[in-house]
């Protein structure tokens, strides 16, 4: 009996998806934030590339969301957070651009000529690992 349960566990271990990769963000604050995160997305394929941004997650009070869902490809990620009125939760000096409503921005630069508003990011050192989480907490 041991050996057919061992041999079961063995083959769901052996058959299970691989666990994917990701960059989550949890808020263990009394707020509701809102999340954008920019990463280097300078590819071997597309040199001119720089940084790409995203938003927006909506994170509740002691929740999670996973921001980034594929394999990290690089060490730095960069998080920009706010509340739900648009103030700043975040102080951070690498300024990407943003937008009010939901976006993918490519590039770093000239936000405001863009059409588009600059804002602090803060930089995540992920350690070159395929899965980190950063942790929001209040700073009341």
């Amino acid at each position: 009996m041991r050996l057919i349960l061992s041999c079961a566990l063995l083959f769901v271990l052996l058959t299970a998806p691989p666990a994917l990769a990701e960059f989550a963000v949890c808020n263990q604050s009394l707020d509701v934030v809102n999340i954008a995160v920019g990463e280097d997305v300078t590819t071997a394929a597309d040199p001119a590339a720089t940084f790409e941004t995203r938003g927006w997650w909506t994170i509740g009070p002691n929740q999670c969301a996973n921001v980034i869902r594929e394999e990290l490809t690089t060490r730095y990620i960069y998080v920009y957070a706010q509340d739900v009125i648009g103030q700043p939760l975040l102080t951070g000096t690498t300024e990407m651009c943003i937008s009010p409503r939901r976006f993918t921005i490519r590039g770093a630069h000239d936000c405001w000529s863009r059409g588009h508003i600059a804002a602090g990011f803060i930089e995540v050192d992920t350690l070159n690992t395929q899965r980190w989480t950063l942790f929001l907490s209040a700073t009341r």
